[in-house]
């Protein structure tokens, strides 16, 4: 996303990020990679699983719950236009730029 911010604000695009990671947690992670888009904390994961998207994973064999990698594309009116559920980093901006150009 921070590659293709230009483009995609040229779009009339918005990127946020969200994650339950605190405030400081997201400060220093967006300050690491040099981030120019908002990042939302969900402590309580209440919008992650009103998105669908808190749910059981597996990491060496440990079942436990978390965050599914997902991508959404919302309208000025806040209805959803696309979504993709455990969509790899490498491929979320060319999903997202192969919707808008559809629009």
């Amino acid at each position: 996303m921070r590659d293709a911010l230009a483009k995609l604000n040229g779009a009339g695009v918005e990127a946020l990020g969200i994650s339950p990671d605190s405030k400081a947690a997201q400060k220093k992670f967006s300050d690491k990679l040099h981030l120019k888009f908002s990042l939302l904390s969900d402590h309580d994961h209440a919008v992650a699983e009103a998105y669908g998207v808190w749910g059981e994973k597996t990491l060496y064999g440990k079942k436990y719950f978390g965050i599914i990698r997902s991508a959404f594309i919302i309208d000025e009116e806040g209805r959803i236009m696309a979504a993709w559920y455990k969509v790899s980093p490498a491929d979320t901006v060319p999903k997202a730029l192969g919707v808008l150009e559809i629009i």
